[in-house]
């Protein structure tokens, strides 16, 4: 859709609420207290001139790796506001983490937390703002600040692919991208609005939340809870208790942690009364882990896919039109094909690569331009997700192209093994690969977290060898899983989502 040529998404999202005479609005909820239009606003103008001040011209890099805070949201807004360019970081990364987003980027400037700063190899920053724990930064700077010409066209943040089976991406976004998925995908298809607080489990650096926890609420007046703290069950309901928030942003791993905490708790502690719908995104939503929410908590949850490549949810399930198990219609301004490998279009109901068009597409990878040219195509992005899309127009994840598994000259798909475990009531989360055998031979495994307490739980081999009958029962024989490990966790790629690299490397020998 069109937007101006000349935009700042800072003064689209922020500043504009102050012209509008909404200052005194709450924008941030924070345990200490409530921060308003005004207050972030004045707060980001002074993040702005400090990094002017401290050589940042527009164009730039900026490293932010802060946790969610309204110094975080200020000091994204000032990036912003004087035409930089955000590069957003998990703050727990190790300072080596940090030092080779520093190489990558360039960054002249770090805005981070007390702690190791980023330091060899590559070249040091030049500058490292310090913020939080009482190591407050110099602010006592202008509070004023006129936001830059910036084009739609000009990069606005770098976002990292979810690097589930290799090094991360950094896809390039524009400001242009953030208006057009706000004003589609936030305001008009989910229908985000003034009365709206918002409350997330993924932190505000994972580009879901920076736009569902910062610039949806705030685009139309509304306000987010951000807080801390490493997002557990408890932590979610004491914080919804205090903010009453109306949408929650949630993932499939928090659905399962929440569904289980309120029914060991008998439902005490655990009112969503206040929300109106949640979201899921990161990772599929099985229907069975759908259907147990739905039934816990009476709160409708929309599952949708979206991508850093072009930055949100453009496929989602929305108000009036619910499929479980599905990822829903894509949202209307989008353009959505399902195609084989030459590129072609294939049936309705049959598997394909997922290609997607629209005004969100990066500009491409930074420093990558193999990756990029597979990956763009003109104006579509041709992305790695294996799906089909019914007569009905709903879309249905299948699985990732680079996880599918030959198996006995066989395709398996590891979503539909996963999907046969999660109906089996002793498990809570899982995970399949493929790992070579002693003959060499590509073979299942799962990853399997029990659903009960620990003492609750059969010992490992008993419920392995009862989820392979499980499976056999229910599946094609050659799609059950040869061994399963039943783990406490299961391990995570920065954004969160289940690092099966790693997974790989445990099982490999043991098959």
């Amino acid at each position: 859709m069109a937007h101006p040529e000349w935009l700042n998404i800072a003064e689209l999202f922020l500043t504009r609420r102050r012209a509008e005479g909404r200052g005194e609005r709450v924008a941030l909820r924070l345990s200490g207290g409530d921060v308003t239009y005004a207050e972030l606003d004045g707060l980001a103008n002074r993040f702005g001139n400090l990094l002017r001040d401290l050589g940042v011209r527009q164009e730039e890099r900026v490293i932010l790796s802060l946790p969610d805070s309204a110094e975080y949201a200020a000091a994204l807004f000032g990036i912003l506001k004087i035409g930089a360019v955000a590069v957003m970081v998990n703050p727990g990364l190790p300072a080596d983490g940090l030092a080779a987003m520093v190489e990558l980027s360039r960054a002249r400037v770090a805005v981070v937390a007390p702690g190791p700063e980023p330091g060899s190899p590559g070249p040091p920053v030049r500058h490292t703002v310090v913020v939080g724990d009482g190591a407050a930064p110099h602010l006592d700077c202008r509070d004023g600040l006129e936001p830059a010409r910036t084009h739609r066209d000009d990069p606005a943040i770098w976002l990292f692919s979810g690097g589930t089976t290799g090094r991360p991406k950094a896809a390039v976004q524009t400001h242009g991208s953030f208006a057009n998925t706000t004003e589609l995908y936030g305001q008009r298809a989910m229908g985000w609005n003034e009365t709206d607080i918002t409350l997330s489990v993924p932190k505000l650096y994972f580009g879901y939340a920076t736009g569902a926890n910062l610039f949806f609420p705030l685009s139309v007046g509304g306000s987010a809870a951000l807080f801390p703290e490493h997002p557990t069950a408890e932590v979610l309901f004491e914080r919804i208790a205090r903010h009453r928030p109306t949408i929650l942003i949630n993932t499939p791993k928090m659905v399962a942690a929440m569904i289980d905490g309120a029914q060991s708790a008998g439902g005490s502690g655990a009112d969503l009364s206040s929300v109106r719908f949640a979201t899921s995104a990161g990772e599929a939503l099985p229907p069975s882990l759908y259907a147990r929410w739905k039934e816990t908590f009476g709160v409708e949850l929309y599952d949708g896919l979206g991508t850093a490549e072009m930055w949100h949810v453009f496929v989602s399930n929305q108000p009036g039109a619910v499929l479980p198990g599905s990822l829903g219609r894509v949202v209307p301004g989008f353009e959505l094909a399902v195609r084989d490998a030459d590129g072609r279009d294939v049936p309705d109901g049959d598997v394909g690569r997922l290609w997607v068009r629209g005004d969100s597409l990066a500009l491409g990878y930074w420093q990558d331009v193999p990756q990029s040219q597979e990956a763009f195509r003109g104006p579509w992005f041709a992305g790695s997700d294996l799906v089909r899309r019914d007569a009905e127009g709903f879309v249905h994840y299948v699985g990732r192209g680079d996880d599918a598994l030959k198996v006995g000259g066989k395709w398996l798909l590891p979503a539909e093994v996963e999907d046969c475990l999660l109906a089996h009531e002793a498990v809570r989360e899982v995970a399949v690969v493929g790992v070579p055998d002693g003959a060499g031979l590509t073979r299942p495994v799962a990853f399997v977290v029990p659903a009960g307490a620990p003492q609750d739980d059969p010992p490992p081999g008993d419920l392995g060898a009862a989820l392979q009958r499980h499976c056999l029962a229910n599946l094609d024989a050659y799609k059950h899983p040869r061994k399963v490990f039943v783990v406490a966790d299961l391990p995570r790629t920065h954004l969160g989502k289940v690092d099966r690299g790693a997974l790989r490397r445990l099982a490999d020998g043991q098959v």
